[in-house]
């Protein structure tokens, strides 16, 4: 019997500086804020690989709020992303993609910026059914937010 006492005593004293730790976060925490504005994302595409005529050529763009490390007091707030798709224009061996994104958050801090992951395919429309010759892929691209209400624009240059 006294293990077990010993032993919810121990539990209770770990959790309590949990526990003032939480109730202090919104002592110290500002309050949420608005962000919102465009970004303007061009691809710039160096095609290193053979395409059939009629190729169609694609690039998908996700972005949300960077989350914030291990600290419970650097999160964000929880938002739903955004994405945009955009069509290649293919000319000989590059190619031009642009995606518009607008995008409007609350969140706790603007100084995290954004995380954006994009996805560009080259599809053959030759055939019965559309398919897929190549992908390229990139996860966790980060960049500032612009300021609230204006536009950014970024160029990413992708060996495809």
């Amino acid at each position: 019997m006294a293990q077990v006492r010993i032993l919810l005593l121990l539990g209770i004293a770990l959790l309590t500086p949990t526990a003032a730790m939480a109730a202090d976060a919104s002592v110290l925490r500002a309050a949420p804020m608005t962000v919102s504005g465009n970004y303007s994302i061009t691809f710039r595409l160096n095609i290193f690989s053979t395409l059939p005529a009629g190729t169609m050529m694609t690039c998908r763009v996700k972005m949300a709020p960077k989350q914030g490390g291990p600290d419970l007091l650097d999160s964000q707030l929880a938002t739903i992303p955004v994405e945009s798709t955009g069509l290649a224009v293919i000319t000989g061996s590059t190619a031009v993609c642009a995606a518009e994104i607008p995008f409007a958050w609350t969140v706790w801090s603007a100084q995290g910026g954004v995380m954006l992951s994009y996805q560009i395919e080259a599809v053959s429309r030759s055939g019965s059914a559309p398919t897929l010759l190549k992908r390229s892929a990139l996860q966790s691209l980060s960049a500032a937010f612009p300021a609230s209400g204006s536009s950014a624009s970024l160029s990413i240059n992708v060996v495809f």
